[in-house]
C-alpha cells in the first residue's frame, strides 16, 4: 500500500502529539507543523516521537501564503499530501464586553481561518489525486457555548460549518471531511485552569473524568 502523508497542525503538543503517532502507527509518513520559536520544546517532541515516521516543521497555519509554501514543499519532498488534521488552536477568553478586537481576530485567524488556509492549498492536489482525508478538530463548545468563550465557541461553530460544506464538495471525488468535537481533555490547557474549576467540570462528566489525548488520536486515526 502506498504510504500516506499526513500534516497535523499544532502537532506539538498534548493532542497534536497524541495524533501524530497514532498516525504514524497506522503507516503515515507525517508532518508535524506547529510553531517553530521554541528548541527546547521542538526537542522534547522530536524525543517524544523518536523512532516513529514522524518529522517537525516551523508553519504559522495563521498565514495563508505560508500554508501554501508548506503544501508545496511537502508535496515536493514527499510526493503528496494526503491526509490533513486540522489541530492548531489557541485560547483568548473573556467576557464580551471585555473582548479586544485582537483577542478575537488573533482566535478566529488560528482556530478558523489556518482550516481555510491549508486546506484551500491542499486541495487541488487531493482532487487530483482521487484521494484526501481532512480531519478539523472542532470543539462541544462550538454546540453548546461557554462562558468567557464567544470567540473560541464561534471559531468552532464555524469549523463545524466548514467541515460539513467541504464534504459536500468533494465526497464525489474521494475526498472525505469528518469534525471530532472533544469535551475537556486533559492536555497542558486545561491543566492551566484552576483546580476547583477542573473539579467542577469533571463532576459534570458522566465517565468521572477528562478524556485523553489518545481517546481523539484513536477516533481521527479511524477517519
Amino acid at each position: 500500500m502506498t504510504t500516506r502523508v499526513a500534516a497535523v497542525t499544532g502537532g506539538i503538543g498534548g493532542l497534536g502529539t497524541a495524533i501524530c503517532k497514532a498516525l504514524a502507527r497506522d503507516g503515515c509518513s507525517v508532518v508535524a507543523a506547529d510553531l517553530g520559536g521554541d528548541p527546547a520544546r521542538i526537542a522534547r517532541f522530536e524525543r517524544e516521537v523518536d523512532g516513529l515516521d514522524i518529522r517537525f516543521m516551523a508553519l504559522d497555519v495563521s498565514d495563508f501564503d505560508a500554508c501554501g509554501a508548506f503544501v508545496r514543499e511537502v508535496q515536493s519532498r514527499f510526493g503528496s499530501l494526503d491526509v490533513i488534521v486540522n489541530n492548531a488552536g489557541i485560547t483568548r477568553d473573556s467576557t464580551l464586553r471585555k473582548m479586544t478586537h485582537a483577542q478575537w481576530q488573533a482566535l478566529l485567524d488560528v482556530n478558523l481561518g489556518s482550516a481555510f488556509n491549508l486546506c484551500r492549498h491542499a486541495i487541488d492536489g487531493m482532487l487530483e489525486r482521487g484521494f484526501g482525508r481532512i480531519v478539523n478538530i472542532s470543539s462541544i463548545s462550538g454546540q453548546t457555548g461557554n462562558f468567557g468563550q464567544t470567540n473560541y465557541a464561534a471559531a468552532k461553530a464555524g469549523l463545524h460549518g466548514f467541515t460539513m460544506s467541504l464534504a459536500r464538495e468533494t465526497a464525489g471525488r474521494g475526498i472525505t471531511v469528518n469534525s471530532v468535537s472533544p469535551g475537556y481533555i486533559a492536555t497542558p490547557m486545561t491543566a492551566a485552569m484552576p483546580e476547583h474549576v477542573r473539579e467542577k467540570i469533571v463532576a459534570t462528566i458522566p465517565a468521572g473524568r477528562m478524556g485523553t489525548p489518545e481517546d481523539i488520536a484513536r477516533a481521527v486515526a479511524f477517519l
